[in-house]
């Protein structure tokens, strides 16, 4: 990025619109295009406050560009990341729905897990010729999280490894540089100062005590969107693992089962019914029917914890557990960033009921089961 004043003054232009052109000057003939395009979008901010744009021939009238033209052109003139945000802002802040309207529209969206949210939202009220592109836009998405997350699942729950045991399989995962840095010492080189290793020593690992019991228990309340989708991923990797029973809930003030849905991410989000209050104890309640053996079950509750309803049944719900030995974790976010947002006071009440507290990445959530589950 250019520190150039004349670069910070186009940049400035650019993102204030037209009623700067007079204080900053004009443009040139490719920021007149680019101008034209964000003002398509944020353009109608102006409007809001009645300053309507000019209509005609040559205007920034955004009558005159249609969705997928607007988008094409957003693509071509934007970076990737700038463009994605504008699409995303389209859709979002703006609700420019006519882009979903349109199955060539939709080919020419980027698929990333902002666009997802989007859709999931959208599904319900779709046209049924775009219905069918919808999924495909939304499975792309979720096909890519999966890549990125299912070895770093499969890795977590490869078993423990045993440092006392010699394995004959060279792994990186599994190298023991202790082991093999003694060994070979004998190999120093003083002229150079290194040691020269021969002999490479891996450790073996041990398979972990199954079954165990999975129960993840998913607020749907619409500031959960990120976390509800890597729930999904979460349950579809972890449902293809031997011996690693999987149960889901989604609830608001009502419940929707999933269970039976795990092995499609895209099917479990297109039951998400977004947005509504909470009734968090009865979720939980709920979810206490998969607990068959207590002492090999995790229960995952994911929530912001603003629980709507009474929270007396919650605890009540907690507390049995906790007694019967259920390991429980609390998580106030499940994304790529675990930004945690919650309501202090009862995420307090829960730990202090034997629940464990936190906010994280899926791969972290992976680590942490398979270290309860050895």
């Amino acid at each position: 990025m250019s520190d150039d004043p004349s670069n910070i003054q186009r940049r400035w232009r650019l993102a204030l619109g037209r009623y700067a052109e007079r204080q900053m000057g004009g443009l040139s003939k490719s920021d007149v295009r680019m101008d034209r395009t964000l003002d398509y979008l944020y353009g109608r901010e102006y409007d809001k406050r009645g300053l309507h744009r000019p209509k005609g021939p040559g205007t920034l009238d955004p009558t005159q560009m249609k969705a997928l033209d607007w988008l094409g052109s957003a693509r071509k003139l934007f970076p990737q990341s700038v463009f994605e945000v504008l699409q995303d802002h389209a859709l979002d802040r703006y609700g420019l729905s006519d882009l979903l309207d349109d199955p060539k529209t939709l080919e020419n969206l980027e698929p990333n897990q902002d666009l997802l949210k989007t859709l999931l939202s959208f599904h319900g009220r779709a046209k049924p010729e775009v219905k069918d592109k919808l999924r495909q836009v939304a499975d792309s998405v979720i096909q890519d999280i999966m890549r990125r997350l299912k070895s770093d699942v499969q890795r977590a729950f490869s078993g423990r490894r045993n440092p006392y045991k010699r394995s004959h399989v060279a792994s990186a995962a599994n190298f023991d540089w202790r082991g093999t840095l003694r060994r070979n010492l004998k190999n120093y080189d003083p002229d150079t100062g290194r040691i020269i290793a021969d002999d490479l020593r891996f450790v073996s690992r041990e398979r972990r005590r199954l079954p165990w019991s999975v129960i993840l228990c998913v607020d749907q309340s619409g500031s959960m969107t990120d976390s509800i989708i890597h729930s999904a991923v979460m349950a579809a990797i972890l449902s293809g693992l031997p011996g690693v029973n999987v149960s889901m809930v989604l609830f608001d003030t009502s419940i929707i089962d999933v269970t039976e849905k795990l092995t499609d991410p895209l099917d479990t989000l297109l039951s998400v019914q977004l947005g509504g209050g909470t009734d968090i104890g009865q979720a939980v309640e709920y979810s206490e029917r998969y607990i068959d053996t207590p002492e090999c079950t995790v229960f995952v509750l994911i929530s912001d914890f603003a629980e709507g309803a009474s929270p007396r049944r919650l605890y009540r719900s907690v507390a049995r557990m906790n007694e019967a030995r259920v390991r429980m974790i609390g998580l106030s976010a499940l994304d790529d960033l675990g930004d945690p947002y919650m309501d202090a006071q009862i995420a307090g009440r829960l730990a202090g009921l034997g629940m464990k507290i936190a906010a994280m990445t899926p791969d972290k959530l992976a680590q942490w089961l398979a270290g309860v589950m050895e």
